[in-house]
């Protein structure tokens, strides 16, 4: 991964579409085993933020199931994404399941072949208990609307989607459940793996319109801490803290990043994009400072 970022030609590829982004993504898979170099790879052929983060996302897919490449974790509900919060039910209906229900906010869903579905089976003590349906975006009883573009990476859809009796097979249910297997360790990964594809893009842009050797040296540093962490598990509080170190890291190199030669489609569209990376800003710095308590007591 460092001898491509540092080596191969950094000419960033136009975008045009979020499909052909997929298919190119889905043709550099065979070469990059792990899931942060396929994401620091991806953001450095991007030519904008959003697909850089495109990268990271799929990839943060890939680390919870290596077979997704097209898919959507489907949690948000009018109230968040908090598990109290999710009400899309999944019932029991001859030898099946009926998942009924709406998300409001699902990342790249009308883009997805595979929609992983947070719902409801009940609660147990007053605790919500949530699974995950993998279910195909084009089953019957799916409604997919995309809603408005929101001001930063405009390219990257985010849709509303209604389930009305949607046939799930149990087979279709991961095991376990879905906030400890999946939605409380992707919170996690999608920032490992987002945090990587923006730094393969910054080392781009760095190698573009440099001179940048340090901001370069600290970004490849930095992706190296990153690989460490998603090879640990996702709700450790040491990995949360070595990865608050990442974030900070990331911070400074997004505030310094030499854009002053940029081109000027290049600066507009980061001036436009740089809020990504601070989506969840607080939600992090909570986790950072439970983790803390949590080592020391």
């Amino acid at each position: 991964m460092y001898d491509f970022l540092l080596r191969s030609p950094p000419t960033p590829v136009a975008f045009t579409n979020v499909d052909e982004s997929y298919a190119r993504l889905e043709a550099i898979d065979g070469a990059w085993g792990g899931s942060v170099e396929r994401a620091a790879v991806g953001g450095f052929v991007a030519d904008r933020l959003g697909i850089a983060f495109l990268a990271g996302y799929r990839a943060a897919l890939q680390r919870l199931d290596p077979s997704l490449s097209r898919a959507s974790l489907c949690a948000t509900e009018e109230g968040g994404a908090h598990p109290r919060a999710i009400r899309a039910r999944l019932e029991p209906a001859d030898g099946a399941f009926v998942l009924t229900g709406a998300k409001t906010f699902a990342t790249l869903a009308s883009r997805a072949q595979t929609l992983l579905v947070v719902a409801s089976v009940g609660e147990i003590d007053g605790r919500n208990q949530l699974r995950i349906a993998r279910i195909p975006s084009e089953r019957a009883g799916v409604t997919i609307r995309d809603r408005p573009p929101i001001p930063f990476a405009p390219e990257i859809p985010h849709a509303e989607i209604i389930f009305e009796n949607v046939r799930v097979e149990a087979s279709e249910l991961l095991e376990g459940d879905g906030y400890e297997r999946v939605l409380k360790p992707f919170r996690t990964l999608e920032d490992v793996h987002v945090l990587a594809s923006a730094l393969g893009y910054l080392v781009q842009v760095a190698r573009r319109f440099g001179p940048a050797e340090p901001q370069i040296e600290e970004a490849l540093a930095t992706l190296a801490s990153l690989r460490e962490v998603a090879a640990r598990d996702p709700l450790a509080p040491s990995t949360h803290v070595v990865l608050a170190g990442a974030i900070a890291s990331s911070q400074r190199l997004a505030a310094s990043a030499g854009l002053a030669n940029a081109d000027e489609p290049t600066r507009t569209r980061w001036e436009r994009d740089r809020p990504l990376l601070a989506v969840a800003g607080t939600a992090r710095g909570k986790r950072r400072e439970a983790a803390w308590r949590a080592l020391l007591g």
